[in-house]
């Protein structure tokens, strides 16, 4: 029996939205629904990889936040992750 994290960690200090919604790979155009708490991390790692194209560079906490973020993200949702983010 498979079970679906409907939690975010404690760690997460990002948005949590209250609805999900289907995001576009910008470099394959294949669309994923996400629900509220894949989303809220999903924008949290994507939010990290925009600050670090833009400074050059993150704090180690955040960089460990981001790792586990993605960590997070790949369990939770496989598939989405695959399509979305590797």
């Amino acid at each position: 029996m498979e079970t679906k994290i409907t939690i975010l960690p404690d760690w997460f200090q990002g948005i949590l939205y209250e609805d999900g919604g289907v995001v576009t790979n910008p470099y394959s155009g294949q669309e994923f629904y996400l629900n509220n708490l894949e989303l809220s991390m999903y924008d949290f790692i994507i939010g990290c990889n925009m600050l670090y194209e833009l400074r050059g560079s993150l704090s180690d906490k955040l960089i460990g936040e981001m790792q586990k973020g993605i960590a997070w993200f790949g369990e939770t949702n496989p598939e989405a992750f695959y399509v979305l983010l590797d």
